[in-house]
């Protein structure tokens, strides 16, 4: 078993020789998992003798991990024939008087599986390993007496589940009360139709307004579509003749809160018996309580109904007519991956995301921060999701219902069409989710913009000038130096490292680019163990000497601490081919404010409580500059990795942002990042010659950052944009408050010139994006042949990428795709060499028939006049 170490035959013998060992008399005899602190875990001692508890400890498989989680170490001892219970530090439970009990920190939620282990070896457990998502959640589980046996295999049926904040049974071993078996039958029951249940709007038309639960009881007959066992707990049903309107759906769930029994199986007709709920935008009929359910005859399972979207309706709106109904993704459903097969944090599981007709564009890629376009985007783009999802959570580096998932012919990218998948539509989490009930192949989804082997811009142009972000190239694993905070965020393993060089080098040889700004790249020097001499000897290992590169290293003096770009573990780097560029002068470092809140603007106030800030000192990394020289012309390359979106600032906190999105949809930390591209256009506006500003600016193309670098003007917009406060650069006093900006600093977005605005080169949370930007002065711009974003990382799952933890036995790939989670961007410039004047010839002189010579114009008039001399 994953994440558990086994024990050694001499362990094995030295645990045999002690008396009070008796690890499978210890065991797990109840299991509380109740509203807020509510938790509580129950042992019990099955032997005759007193057991030492020294070694056994409480542990937590988190969300479906395989990998243990330490919780509760236990201490002193268990009676014999007694149990112990372990309850959370701010449990309201009261335990019988002289119960043996403790407190520890009991942090598992529903969906954790709990184990108990005795010196590193589980001994017993309860839940399953992986767990489902919500299994144990809001629910008691007590042993049965006739099974005290220790299990490290989960068997349900040693356990029976009691109702929430069930407490009587802890601190004795008393037998768990069954609910008696249903003895529901339809017979003589008055039916309601399912669509009369479900009605033409978004709520059941038998709950009255403001409720959440219809006053009365209803009796449904169906026939089940599908079953729930982890997702949502219940069972889908579909009514057998339907009323063939549009507007209704013919579908239900039945919610059982728990599995359903074995006799309830796709295809089964039932009858079941509750009230109508709404339970968080989910239409469903409530069994949980009494579970009222007959099942019936078995029969075909209904086929599925072809899903559309209506002209003048939402992708959401659809899916409300079809709720709790099987339908069918087909060609005509035109449903396109937005965000393809990765870690879902709302739902905690991994799963995929569609959308109608195209993926969704993050509004302020296209629109101003603020403005009617952008809130109305951000609007249609909640309203046009749909989640794929599958029952029981995926096993690491699977997607259930693609079995052919792989790195070289089965990937999925976004923009791809989803087809021929077939599921039942549930709601939860706030969205539509389509639980699959068949397979699909790599047949079933239509590519429309599927991977390429290099960038259209490869070879155009006289020079290329690339930016990409390597999502954390270090090379600890194989000995690296130190960087400055001494941490390692890339490769953890010398495979993982040697991988994920690979797949970068593949990208970059395609690239065939003649600079290369890096972002990301492990801030550890320049020496022989430094990540950026580690990944050029790769590059140019691949790489002829005319197509080899050089790194570009700062002056001694721009050093921190006599070695870094800065202070941060990660830096930025640039690549060059000495063959096709030259250098002109040495490089230099633009260093970024940082932010360092005073006493009094630490504090914010808060339901009358004044909190202090945790963190009030931000920081961001420092900018690279180098000059080039092509054929007598100049040419400024500028790499820069501006301030992330995700860890707040101290504006976020002051408005009480810093764990959520700001109105704005800019992320976290936005008036950091434009002090930044403030000092940046600031320190290039004497630069002579062309300017290219390359690099993750961590700001969407209409973002602040990016405005205020190009073409922002203060009197044509109403939407400010405003500095940070508290800023200092260099160590002296920046800006003690934040400043408004009035103008932009001019330069042009290449990518907008060329490709309009709704270019990308990431994908967040199912938006597309680009943080990866070329900007250039005006002469730069006018000497553009193309530009390329490549799509080989923002469309593709990173499950592919080079890091293994959640990945399973999923085979990796040693190509391009999945290299980083940041499409490169490679930029075409024309700098043709000059042309040198053909000098005219001189004519030889024209001899006379007395021997003289003509002179030359005297030649040309007689040449005019059409006269011929003989010779």
């Amino acid at each position: 078993m994953k994440g558990l170490t086994k024990l050694t035959a001499v362990s094995l013998a030295v645990a045999a020789a002690l008396p009070m060992m008796a690890n499978a008399d210890v065991l797990i005899s109840e299991y509380v998992e109740g509203s807020a602190n509510n938790k509580a875990i129950e042992l019990y001692n099955n032997s005759d003798v007193a057991v030492d508890l020294t070694g056994y400890k409480l542990v937590r498989y988190k969300d479906g991990d395989t990998a243990a989680l330490d919780m509760v170490e236990l201490t002193d001892s268990i009676a014999a024939k007694s149990v112990k219970v372990i309850l959370h530090p701010s449990a309201a439970i009261t335990l019988p008087a002289a119960t043996d009990s403790m407190t520890g920190n009991l942090y598992f939620n529903g969906g954790d599986a709990v184990g108990l282990l005795k010196d590193g070896v589980l001994v017993d457990v309860i839940g399953e390993i992986p767990t489902p998502s919500g299994w144990g959640l809001d629910a008691t589980f007590q042993r049965n007496l006739d099974n005290l046996t220790a299990n490290t295999t989960y068997d349900a049926t040693q356990w029976v589940e009691l109702e929430k904040d069930t407490f009587s049974g802890l601190g004795s071993l008393d037998a768990a009360v069954a609910p008696e078996p249903s003895t529901f039958t339809c017979n003589g029951a008055t039916l309601t139709h399912i669509y009369d249940v479900q009605g033409a709007g978004d709520a059941s038309p038998l709950i009255a307004e403001g409720s959440f639960s219809s006053a009365n009881e209803v009796t449904v007959k169906g026939i089940v579509t599908a079953r729930s066992d982890s997702l949502y707990k219940g069972f889908f049903i579909q009514d057998m003749q339907g009323d063939n309107s549009p507007y209704t759906s013919d579908g239900i769930f039945v919610f059982m809160n728990q599995a359903a029994p074995d006799t309830v199986q796709p295809g089964a007709e039932v009858c079941v018996q509750g009230k109508v709920s709404e339970y968080y935008g989910s239409t469903q009929i409530d069994i949980k309580d009494d579970q009222k359910l007959e099942v019936g005859a078995m029969g075909d399972v209904p086929a599925a109904s072809a899903f559309y979207v209506a002209d003048g309706e939402t992708l959401a709106q659809a899916l409300e007519r079809v709720e709790g109904m099987k339908v069918k993704l087909d060609a005509g459903s035109e449903m396109k991956i937005s965000r393809t097969f990765s870690f879902d944090y709302d739902s905690y599981r991994n799963n995929m995301m569609l959308s109608h007709k195209a993926p969704l564009m993050k509004p302020t890629q296209v629109f101003e921060p603020n403005s009617a376009d952008a809130i109305a985007l951000g609007k249609a783009n909640a309203v046009n999701q749909l989640f794929v999802e599958s029952d029981f959570k995926a096993k690491d580096g699977e997607v259930p219902y693609f079995p052919d998932f792989n790195a070289e012919t089965g990937y999925i990218r976004v923009g791809d069409q989803l087809t021929n998948l077939e599921g039942v539509i549930g709601y939860s989490y706030n969205s539509y989710r389509i639980l699959a009930t068949n397979t699909i192949t790599a047949g079933d989804f239509i590519r429309v913009n599927d991977r390429t082997d290099a960038p259209t811009v490869a070879d155009m142009g006289d020079i290329r000038v690339a930016s990409f972000n390597v999502l954390n190239f270090f090379n600890d694993a194989v000995g690296g130096d130190a960087n400055p905070s001494n941490s390692n965020r890339g490769a953890l393993t010398e495979e993982e490292m040697v991988l994920q060089r690979t797949k970068i080098v593949s990208a970059l040889v395609a690239m065939n680019a003649d600079v290369v700004g890096l972002m990301e790249i492990a801030n550890n020097g320049f020496g022989e163990l430094s990540a950026v001499q580690n990944l050029v000897d790769a590059l140019n290992a691949e790489l002829t000497d005319e197509q080899a590169y050089r790194f570009i290293e700062i002056a001694d003096a721009d050093k921190y601490d006599g070695k870094f770009i800065g202070t941060d573990a990660i830096t930025v780097g640039m690549l060059y081919r000495p063959a096709r560029i030259t250098l002109d002068g040495a490089a230099k470092v633009i260093a970024t404010p940082e932010q360092h809140a005073a006493e009094g603007a630490q504090t914010r106030e808060k339901d009358g409580v004044v909190e202090k800030n945790p963190s009030s000192d931000k920081f961001q990394r420092h900018s690279l500059v180098q000059t080039f020289s092509i054929n007598d012309e100049k040419l400024t390359v500028v790499v820069n990795h501006l301030k992330s979106k995700g860890s707040g600032c101290i504006e976020d906190w002051a408005e009480f942002n810093e764990n959520a999105e700001p109105a704005d949809m800019q992320g976290k930390c936005n008036a950091f990042r434009v002090s930044a591209a403030k000092v940046l256009g600031d320190s290039l506006k004497d630069v002579e010659g062309d300017i290219l500003v390359i690099g993750d600016l961590n700001a969407y193309g209409k973002e602040d950052p990016v405005a205020v670098l190009t073409d922002y003007d203060a009197s044509t917009t109403d939407h400010v944009i405003r500095t940070a406060s508290w800023t200092t650069l260099n160590g002296k006093v920046y800006e003690r408050e934040g400043s408004v900006i009035d103008k932009g600093y001019g330069l042009i977005n290449l990518n907008t010139q060329a490709h309009g605005a709704t270019t990308y080169s990431y994908s967040y949370n199912g938006e597309l994006g680009n943080l990866d930007h070329a900007l250039g002065n005006a002469s730069l711009a006018a000497k553009l042949v193309d530009i390329d974003d490549w799509h080989i990382n923002s469309v593709e799952s990173n499950l592919f990428e080079y890091g293994s933890k959640y990945t399973g036995d999923l085979v990796k790939s040693e190509s391009a795709f999945s290299a980083s989670d940041h499409d490169p961007v490679i930029i075409a410039l024309s700098y043709p060499a000059p042309v040198t004047p053909t000098p005219t010839p001189t004519p030889e002189p024209v001899q006379d028939s007395d021997g003289g010579s003509l002179g030359y114009f005297a030649l040309m008039l007689l040449g005019a006049l059409g006269l011929r001399r003989r010779s």
